[in-house]
């Protein structure tokens, strides 16, 4: 009987203290002073500029058969 008794004082006292436990993390971590000294804006002008490149050479490829297909047919 008291095994029994020990059992759910422990289930109890363990549901407890998992609930009161929750809300702290919840939140979770703060990071706002590892991310504010970094500048993001370097970053974003390389992929633009890195997507643009490529957007050229897709353009370039495109008016070079384009141009070959004109050549072979006349």
């Amino acid at each position: 009987m008291s095994k029994s008794i020990s059992s759910r004082v422990i289930m109890v006292s363990a549901f407890i203290l998992s609930a009161v436990s929750i809300p702290s993390m919840a939140a979770g971590p703060d990071f706002t002073s590892l991310t504010d000294a970094v500048d993001f804006s370097n970053v974003q002008v390389a992929i633009l500029a890195i997507a643009s490149l490529v957007a050229g050479v897709y353009v370039l490829i495109s008016g070079v058969k384009k141009v070959l297909g004109a050549i072979k047919s006349a």
